[in-house]
């Protein structure tokens, strides 16, 4: 399930792709239009912009903006960067592996059928993008 801060990143993910001059757009008329608490879409945004998804613009005419364009923004990588693991399990995730406590990988029929589950998710979450929520 994905949490309400992922949630919120791909609302204002949306809201700035619609933007047809993508020109800089200020975090409270965000905040007010997809209904998103303030503070918490401050975060949300700012650690999009260290990634580079975003950048800002200051001072008068100022604002957040997508970096790049709408269609090279893939979501799998904005799910990765807000919620870190797509995998449901940390022993079958790509990118945030660890050992299960107390599982014998080789002998695990759930680790085998969350394999099938996680490449399914990424078959459509890496060729996804901001674009296609449009």
């Amino acid at each position: 399930m994905l949490s309400k801060k992922t949630q919120y990143a791909f609302q204002a993910l949306m809201y700035l792709a619609k933007q047809k001059d993508n020109s800089p757009i200020l975090i409270a008329e965000i905040s007010r239009k997809k209904k998103i608490p303030l503070k918490f879409l401050e975060n949300i945004l700012l650690e999009m912009k260290k990634d580079g998804i975003l950048d800002s613009k200051k001072g008068k005419g100022g604002g957040y903006f997508l970096a790049r364009d709408a269609d090279k923004i893939i979501l799998a990588d904005v799910m990765r960067l807000i919620e870190g693991p797509i995998s449901l399990l940390p022993c079958v995730s790509l990118h945030f592996y660890r050992k299960c406590d107390n599982c014998n990988e080789k002998d695990c029929g759930l680790r085998d059928v969350l394999i099938k589950v996680r490449d399914a998710n990424l078959a459509i979450l890496e060729h996804q993008t901001v674009a296609d929520l449009n």
